[in-house]
């Protein structure tokens, strides 16, 4: 494991810094959350900006577009482009980092030429369709069904958090199409452009006030074979192909800014009023746990590099991802915790009239609370590590 950045690594940062400082005062002001033509956009527009000066799909294959970064480099990107707060992928984050991906790997030649341009340059957005409401952690359960119907699959079914779905293009969908099949062995992978007829979508409204998930209904829903992506019924393991190109690297953004966050508290503390006529920074309780959530980050932000590293050596993701995600949950929902203690009753609502600033703290809760269940729920990363890592037994 090497933690050091060789030279060639650092000559890229600073090209990537010398250019992000350049093209980051022609970005604009971020739209607002509801505001879904601005945000697709603001989204798109960025991807353009990348993909003219060559970091759109940093870690796709040079031969498809991308720049071919190796996951030192990519890490790289990830860390400077949050550091100086650059637009995230936003919008078009299943497209690059999910379906793009999926069809450098399994799609017909046909299909990658008609697609992965267009998803680099910004042009089409996708989302995802593959959870449902009884099919989350259990995902290979989805009853979603095709039926073949000449050169047509004729779907009916429903899916759920399907992010983006009101304003996307095309969908990444798992379709059960045959019944009788064990449960991991009947599905396919399939695009399904969003404008097909049948096609009914409800966003829906979170607590934190968003609404970029939707539900999505399929009825009578017709999907020509030709956008199968892979052979028939081995859908499972061409969604499973998309986790090889993640090399440790995910949540990197999300980390970094809880670092950023966690400096930013330090802050608020030294000059917050507080119970003892002076500051919250001279409470030893405040300050201690500031100073352990500090100490958490920088040791997950080693973790990262060791993953990296070992991605780097073996080609592939290893169980240290799992690990990551179940520590940086804990950490996630202390950082929000102690934020919520400083601000006090101002932090129960967001946006406060009294103070309008608390609406991250807020955010950052409701965000933290999410996290023992998105991108693998607490349970299945415990399975994952003591089964991977430990040896243990499978769980039944």
């Amino acid at each position: 494991m090497d933690l050091r950045y060789s030279p060639e690594e650092l000559a890229f940062r600073d090209e990537l810094v010398e250019w992000l400082e350049g093209a980051l005062p022609q970005v604009g002001e971020h739209p607002d959350r509801d505001d879904w033509t601005g945000r697709r956009a603001y989204d798109t527009g960025w991807q353009a900006m990348l993909y003219e000066a060559g970091y759109a799909g940093i870690n796709w294959p040079k031969e498809y577009g991308g720049r071919g970064a190796s996951p030192t480099e990519h890490l790289i990107f990830l860390e400077e482009t949050t550091k100086r707060g650059a637009p995230y992928v936003g919008m078009n984050f299943v497209g690059q980092l999910h379906a793009g991906p999926t069809l450098i790997t399994e799609a017909s030649d046909e299909q990658k030429a008609f697609h992965l341009d267009p998803i680099l340059r910004g042009d089409h957005i996708w989302c995802q369709g593959f959870s449902e409401p009884n099919a989350g952690s259990d995902l290979a359960s989805l009853v979603t069904k095709g039926v073949r119907d000449g050169d047509d699959w004729v779907v009916n079914g429903q899916k759920i958090w399907t992010s983006f779905a009101h304003t996307a293009d095309y969908c990444e969908m798992l379709v059960r199409t045959d019944p009788d099949a064990p449960k991991h062995k009947g599905i396919s992978w399939f695009i399904c452009p969003m404008d097909l007829p049948g096609i009914e979508i409800r966003p829906i409204n979170t607590i934190a006030a968003t609404s970029e998930f939707a539900e999505v209904f399929f009825d009578d829903v017709r999907i020509p074979d030709i956008q199968r992506v892979g052979d028939l019924n081995d859908g499972w393991r061409v969604a499973m192909v998309t986790f090889s190109f993640e090399r440790g690297t995910a949540f990197t953004s999300e980390q970094l800014s809880a670092m950023r966050q966690a400096s930013e508290l330090a802050a608020i503390a030294k000059e917050l009023p507080w119970k003892n006529g002076g500051t919250a920074w001279e409470d030893d309780t405040i300050r201690r746990e500031i100073a352990t959530i500090s100490a958490q980050l920088d040791a997950l932000w080693a973790l990262t590099k060791r993953n990296v590293s070992q991605a780097t050596r073996t080609g592939v993701p290893g169980p240290g991802g799992s690990v990551f995600k179940l520590y940086y949950s804990d950490v996630k929902k202390h950082l929000a915790d102690v934020a919520n203690k400083l601000h006090g009753r101002a932090s129960l609502a967001m946006g406060n009239v009294e103070d309008p600033t608390t609406d991250e703290p807020v955010a950052m809760r409701l965000n933290a609370l999410s996290l023992s269940i998105a991108a693998g729920t607490t349970q299945i990363q415990k399975n994952i590590v003591g089964e991977r890592i430990l040896g243990l037994p499978k769980d039944r």
